[in-house]
């Protein structure tokens, strides 16, 4: 096993990211650990920095409408969040599958399990589809939201859920990417659809040009169209492309034991998700009784929160690929290396992004909306949470590393304790019983994701994951 380090010029640097975002090298067994987190990490900060530029243009233009549009954004998401919960513990289970099979060599095993997780993914967006088509009002109404801002916002709801079989093999099909290495793909599918969201927003939302004026309705409708052209795009790829994995229609087929298996690894992964964000949704609620300027406020924190948090989040999903493709070719103590030196520039990156917030963050808030209220809550939070941020960075890496590994269950574990036994008990009492309102919820997000960090590395170091079959 090669790992040398050699220092790295400029312009070697340069080649390196260029080969990174065109995907021109996929074999991240061998050679230098540090270039193999660098060329799969590249790409997949790329793509979620696209994602949370999105999520921050998209919180712009809606701001410029309501705060209740706002607000309405920040209740729906907190319930979607839940099919995020679904689509992400597939999109566990395809990549820890698929890298594991791509790690043994067996492409065959690899589109075997990409199109079982496909089948599966449509099946349950199309359930919660229908349903939150059906019940957009009663969605909000069940979060806590007023009289108008359901009657303002329900379209939203409405669209954004219903057409949730987007924002499914959205995740589905980079996941397989990912865990075949070919990362730039997933990228660019990213770029793809959020840069069609972004021009789309304001057309449908204020009415520009022939196109109707929805309101904050139009940035489900934007973002429903980009995403489904970018998984039209994906679907191209896989059958016509130049990944690693490419399907035939004589791929089209049930296969009940790869099934199975991907269903039994998904399994650990969507409990976790849950997990997180259910108790993601119980905040939500709780901040709903402080009023709907507070509300805002603590939506545009987290929207601006995710313009970090989705790279840092990029260089975890590197470590998973890493750590399935290492275990599948028998390098588990390279998996265990790739791993910390993972979370080693993980932690670098979000210190100091953490020392931008905590100096700016009122300023940050106030770009989206100068209601004081708004301002003064948001700001707050987005201090409150920093102060974690580097525990944020170990955390993510580690548990997404047991996820590569297929160990989907020890993260549920980890997160059962961090999330439901610690920090809903946490923020209820400090937002109520001790009176601190608003900002006892921020003290138990962050005092809950250092818990969740700790206990994560102290069980990663048991080396469990290293024996883990998939």
């Amino acid at each position: 096993m090669t790992t040398s380090q050699e220092p790295l010029s400029i312009k070697k640097l340069f080649s390196y990211l260029i080969i990174a975002i065109t995907g021109k090298e996929t074999e991240f067994t061998t050679g230098s650990i540090r270039k193999a987190i660098f060329m799969l990490s590249i790409p997949m900060i790329l793509e979620m920095l696209m994602e949370s530029i999105f999520a921050l243009v998209d919180i712009a233009y809606v701001s410029q409408v309501s705060v209740n549009a706002v607000a309405t954004i920040g209740l729906t998401e907190s319930v979607i969040t839940l099919v995020y919960a679904v689509a992400i513990g597939l999109s566990m289970a395809a990549t820890a599958v698929v890298a594991r099979r791509v790690g043994e060599k067996d492409i065959l095993g690899a589109r075997n399990a990409a199109v079982q997780a496909i089948f599966l993914g449509i099946l349950v967006a199309l359930i919660v589809g229908v349903f939150g088509f059906l019940f957009s009002e009663e969605i909000l109404q069940l979060m806590g939201a007023e009289p108008d801002l359901i009657a303002e916002g329900s379209g939203y709801t409405k669209w954004l859920i219903g057409g949730n079989i987007t924002i499914m093999l959205l995740f589905l099909i980079n996941a397989i990417f990912r865990g075949a290495g070919d990362a730039s793909i997933a990228m660019w599918t990213l770029v793809l659809s959020n840069g069609l969201n972004i021009i789309l927003d304001p057309f449908f939302i204020f009415g520009w040009g022939p196109f109707p004026e929805l309101g904050v309705m139009g940035a489900a409708v934007a973002t429903n169209i980009g995403r489904g052209t970018a998984v039209v795009f994906q679907l191209g790829i896989l059958f016509f492309g130049w990944g690693k994995i490419k399907l035939a229609l004589k791929d089209i087929a049930l296969n009940i034991k790869v099934m199975t298996n991907l269903i039994k690894v998904s399994i650990g992964g969507i409990a976790q998700f849950l997990i997180g964000t259910s108790s993601w949704v119980f905040l939500m609620r709780i901040m709903s009784e402080f009023g709907s300027e507070v509300l805002a406020g603590y939506t545009i924190a987290i929207r601006v929160m995710l313009f970090t948090l989705m790279p840092s989040w990029g260089m975890s999903n590197a470590a998973a690929t890493l750590v399935g493709q290492n275990l599948g070719a028998e390098q588990p103590e390279r998996a265990e290396i790739s791993v910390w030196k993972t979370g080693k520039y993980n932690a670098i990156f979000m210190g100091f992004v953490s020392i931008i917030y905590l100096l700016f963050a009122k300023e940050i808030v106030g770009w989206f909306n100068d209601t004081p209220s708004v301002v003064e809550n948001g700001g707050l939070c987005l201090q409150i949470i920093a102060m974690g941020y580097i525990f944020y960075a170990y955390g993510m890496v580690v548990t997404q590393a047991f996820n590569g590994s297929g160990d989907t269950k020890t993260p549920t574990k980890i997160n059962l304790i961090a999330f439901w036994l610690f920090q809903l008990p946490l923020a209820y009492s400090l937002a109520f019983i001790f009176n601190l309102g608003a900002k006892g919820v921020f003290i138990a997000i962050t005092a809950a994701e250092v818990l969740l960090a700790t206990i994560a590395m102290i069980w990663f170091r048991k080396g469990d994951w290293k024996q883990f079959k998939v």
